[in-house]
């Protein structure tokens, strides 16, 4: 009752909500396509056999919608304002997801077109949603370590997944892969998500920086006593009013940033294969054909399916981990010790994939074969989300400055909409030709991923934003990017002897880029 009363009155409960509800729309699309890729309607009607691979190409175009969407979402969001920004993606999405619904619905010519259009403009909306809402969370959200707070935002990502494929799962068995009902409906419920949010963001204020940062000084101050009430506000407003000062002649444009010249180069990169990496680790894979791995592991259809919703409520509960860990032993161990569990998972799914699609020709069971692939699966999956999930979402918005934080938060997006188009367009095609061969390709993108974040990814856990962006001019001055040559390879790690959270000497050590946006409250 206590929780239900806050969402309702307090503001920072609010905030949270809706940004936690925006990081599970994401989630939901990655477990609703799974079983609609299989359903013998919707192949039919988008008149493609399983096997085609237009059925990865229709899964994927999304993803390049989300590329683009990033960047005008961003770009409104500095020109427009945060809030209108969101409604706007939102309400593409909700268009997006439409379109998606009623391809081939009462017509045949021309369903895969319109099945096309919605995939590329909810694409273009949940794109900018990624892009916009961390910047939004991060400017009104003051609570947690950084790292924790992103990684249970991104906990109900996973949620989203869950429920996508729970209801998916659902009504494929209830009315059978037959009917159009059982793709259609796992799609048409998505809308409760635009919908719902869409009908509370009006409860929710413009950021006080952005309206600051706009010479809206009257609305920043509203906007203030709307989240921290009367008594903190003025304080609040003295904090902008001197962070405006001192970054309003610090105009970063994209251009300063993808340049190989230019200063902000070396973060962009980062940032850049961080979402690389991640896509290489091939969850996007597993995410969206998880029935289809467990059937090549020797499992009948149904068992395939129930152990994919298994497996995603496994990762959900794992991704715990996540959160008590990220800020204690840091970003990169967490992602380079992931990397190096995936590839351990996947080259024993090579050798397992190999002994199931053989079993007959070297007279062995196959169940037992299934049964430790599986284990596999669970392991690879919930590493990732402890290693890789979040942590490629947190980074970029620890090594820029404020006044490029938006754009390294688009970029970061334009690039995990072109990696994971690229996976989800290769994967089928991949599984066709390679079959179990695929999982050793995996290994050895890990592998890759793991000595890429160990040499050139600095540990920015621990560290205020200035010492973090000091790494990049510190590079610029050793000529190098390898984190192990850099002042003595000290980002390797979090530094020794930290600050602790709530700390007596907290607020005389950090100033504003070393907090939440909007400062600390009780």
């Amino acid at each position: 009752m206590d929780f239900v009363k806050k969402v309702f009155t307090d503001k920072k409960t609010e905030i949270v909500l809706f940004s936690s509800t925006a990081i599970a729309l994401y989630g939901y699309d990655q477990g609703m396509m799974s079983l609609i890729n299989t359903n013998y309607d919707y192949l039919d009607t988008m008149g493609i056999p399983e096997a085609d691979p237009l059925v990865g190409v229709i899964v994927s175009v999304y993803y390049l919608g989300c590329a683009v969407g990033s960047i005008f979402a961003s770009l409104l969001a500095d020109k427009g304002g945060r809030k209108p920004s969101i409604f706007a993606c939102l309400a593409v999405t909700a268009l997006g997801n439409l379109l998606m619904f009623i391809s081939g619905l009462g017509f045949s010519k021309g369903a895969m077109t319109v099945m096309f259009l919605g995939r590329i403009i909810m694409g273009l909306g949940v794109g900018g949603i990624d892009a916009v809402i961390p910047v939004y969370s991060s400017e009104l959200n003051s609570d947690g370590g950084r790292g924790e707070a992103l990684a249970k935002e991104f906990q109900s990502n996973i949620f989203g997944l869950n429920m996508a494929f729970a209801i998916n799962l659902l009504v494929t068995h209830v009315l059978g892969k037959d009917n159009q009902w059982a793709w259609r409906i796992p799609i048409i419920a998505m809308q409760v998500y635009p919908v719902l949010l869409l009908s509370f963001i009006y409860r929710l204020p413009e950021t006080p920086r952005w309206l600051m940062f706009n010479e809206r000084k009257d609305d920043a101050k509203e906007a203030l006593t709307d989240i921290y009430g009367e008594k903190d506000m003025e304080g609040k407003y003295d904090e902008l009013a001197k962070a405006q000062e001192e970054e309003s002649s610090q105009s970063v444009g994209y251009n300063d940033m993808i340049w190989p010249s230019s200063k902000q180069f070396h973060p962009t990169m980062v940032t850049v294969m961080g979402q690389v990496n991640q896509a290489l680790t091939g969850y996007g894979a597993v995410s969206v054909y998880g029935p289809q791995i467990f059937e090549l592991l020797g499992l009948g259809v149904a068992e395939s399916e129930y152990l994919t919703q298994a497996n995603y409520v496994s990762y959900f509960f794992l991704m715990t981990f996540a959160w008590l860990l990220i800020d204690r032993v840091g970003r990169r161990i967490l992602m380079v010790g992931g990397a190096f569990g995936i590839a351990g998972c996947f080259l024993l799914l090579t050798l397992l994939g190999g002994l199931a699609q053989n079993s007959e020709k070297l007279g062995i069971p196959v169940k037992p074969v299934a049964i430790v692939g599986g284990i596999a699966l669970f392991v690879a999956t919930g590493t990732f989300g402890i290693g890789w999930l979040s942590e490629v979402w947190l980074i970029p918005t620890e090594i820029f400055p404020s006044t490029s934080r938006a754009q390294g938060s688009a970029i970061s997006v334009v690039i995990w909409g072109l990696a994971n188009f690229a996976v989800t367009l290769l994967t089928p095609i991949l599984f066709n030709n390679l079959s179990y061969w695929l999982f050793l390709v995996f290994f050895l993108t890990n592998m890759f991923a793991a000595w890429w974040t160990w040499l050139y990814s600095p540990e920015t856990g621990g560290r205020i934003f200035e010492e973090n962006q000091s790494f990049f001019d510190d590079a610029k001055d050793h000529n190098t990017w390898s984190v192990l040559k850099i002042n003595n390879g000290e980002f390797r790690h979090m530094p020794k002897g930290e600050k602790k959270k709530g700390g007596d000497d907290d607020d005389d050590q950090e100033d504003g880029e070393s907090q939440p946006l909007l400062g600390g409250s009780s």
